[in-house]
């Protein structure tokens, strides 16, 4: 499954002052914890498995991923 890595988001600048905003007052833990519910609401949201197990390998490994995202 290829992913699509154009940008997407009409506003990214604004959805990341949102995601580290709402993560302001939180420990390390506490972050790491929404961060981990967020990446599964956003899976179930996603819902196709070869999708996810793209993005799940190009993050691990973004130069790899990247010629096969291409």
């Amino acid at each position: 499954m290829a992913l699509d890595l154009t940008r997407n988001i009409p506003d990214p600048d604004g959805f990341y002052e949102h995601l580290v905003s709402s993560q302001r007052h939180m420990s390390d833990e506490e972050a790491n914890c929404m961060n981990a519910r967020l990446v599964l609401i956003l899976a179930n949201q996603i819902g196709d498995l070869g999708t996810l197990k793209a993005a799940i390998d190009f993050a691990a490994n973004p130069k790899a991923g990247a010629k096969k995202a291409a």
